[in-house]
Formats: structure tokens, sequence, C-alpha cells
């Protein structure tokens, strides 16, 4: 149920809407105990402090604890995430505009490597942006766009080499106790100051057959606002 809620809010919402609907400066969740502890959103925040925009989730138990079991090969493998959408613009983070709905994932996939410039990151946990969309087949609802073969899209130049809309910039990440933190210069996203945003917790899914969509959202562990109605407001840190 949450995944259809998630991809009809995806269908009808617009960055505008988003941005009316945004009162709170962060997300808070009541702990749901049918979830995951490491996974169970407390709170989302964005804040900056100085030159620096800072992400941080805190869950109900110890966070980056849990991972995704390796198989052994690239098809079907998974990756577990802490998700922030956001209504920044895929221009933003060196994209094409307009392409899709941006978030910062922190990640972990024991199977596979995405680095940029070819680095080794299956290991640790790491962050992403990545532009979604809704896609049926998906079992969340959402994928990480393709792209097609033969197609020459601007990316940025932390784009790992891979066809989708993802890119692997190396920032600053830590996880401490019940707590995910990502720092983010501003000046790398402009558009972040009075942005919008979420908190997801999620399972994704590289497909079996290696075909379009390429990478799913497989299951949803919990959305902090219940509706990714994108309440959040990216203010000053104090």
């Amino acid at each position: 149920m949450v995944a259809k809620r998630i991809a009809g809010v995806l269908i009808a919402g617009t960055a505008s809407l988003w941005l009316a609907a945004a009162t709170a400066h962060s997300v808070k969740s009541k702990p749901t105990e049918a979830v995951q502890a490491s996974f169970d959103i407390i709170e989302t925040t964005i804040v900056t402090k100085g030159d620096t925009a800072v992400f941080t989730t805190r869950v109900r138990g110890e966070a980056g604890k849990d991972k995704p079991d390796a198989t052994g090969k690239f098809e079907g493998s998974s990756v577990h995430a802490y998700v922030w959408p956001t209504t920044l613009d895929s221009a933003e983070i060196g994209f094409e505009k307009d392409q899709g709905i941006v978030a910062l994932a922190v990640t972990f996939h024991p199977d596979f490597d995405d680095a940029a410039y070819g680095g080794k990151n299956r290991h640790i946990w790491h962050p992403h942006w990545v532009v979604l969309a809704q896609d049926k087949a998906c079992g969340g609802g959402l994928k990480v766009i393709d792209i097609p073969a033969g197609a020459k899209p601007k990316v940025p130049p932390t784009w790992p080499n891979v066809p989708l809309l993802i890119d692997s910039p190396d920032y600053p990440t830590s996880f401490k106790g019940d707590t995910v933190d990502v720092s983010i210069p501003v000046a790398l996203i402009g558009g972040i100051k009075g942005a919008s945003f979420d908190g997801v917790t999620a399972g994704l899914k590289v497909n079996g057959n290696l075909h379009a969509p390429l990478l799913c959202v497989s299951d949803v562990f919990k959305v902090a606002s219940g509706n990714l109605s994108l309440p959040g407001k990216v203010v000053p840190g104090k």
C-alpha cells in the first residue's frame, strides 16, 4: 500500500505543490515496530550550516547495522538505502533539466562497485544522487531512470559510467549510533536552500535480466511523512 501511495503522489505531485505543502522544518515519525529498527525512521532533516548542507536521518535502532546479503553476482543483487527525496531539479546535480525526482541516497550493495572513476565501494555505505521515476514493473513503484543504449545525455563528472541517472560523489558520510549524516557543499547544490524533502528507507534490486528497468525500488521500508508529501523544509541549522 505504501508503494502505491508513493507512486500516486509522484504522478499527481509537482515541485510547486510540494513547496506549497512544506511547512515543517524536519519530518518526524512515530516508531513502527513492524519496520526493522535500523530502518525505522524517527526523524529526517536537512539543514544548512555555513557553506555546508547536512542531510540527517535518525532511526529507532542502529543506523547502518543491517545490510543486504551478498549473492555473488550483479544481476538480481540487492541494495539497502537511506534516502532523502527532494524538490531539487536534476540540472542542479549535473544531469539534464526536469528528468525526474532527485534524491540523495546512502546505499550499501555487496555485489558490485559503482564509485566514480572506477573506484571500489561495495564494502562501505556510500552516497549517491539518483533520479527516480514511476515504473509499475518495480515492486516499490519506482526506478532509477535508465539511460537508453546509444544515448549520450549530460552527466556529472562523477557519474560511474553505468546506464542510469546516478552520480557517485565522494561526500563525507557518517554513521553514529541511531543517525546517518551526509555533508555536502552548498555551492554544489545551490537550489538546496528552501527546498522541500522527505525521508525514506528502502530496498532496491538489480534486474535479473539486466534489462530496463535496471534498478528498481523493490521494497519501501518506511516513509517518514507516511505519504511522500515532502513536508520538510531546508532551513539554516542552529
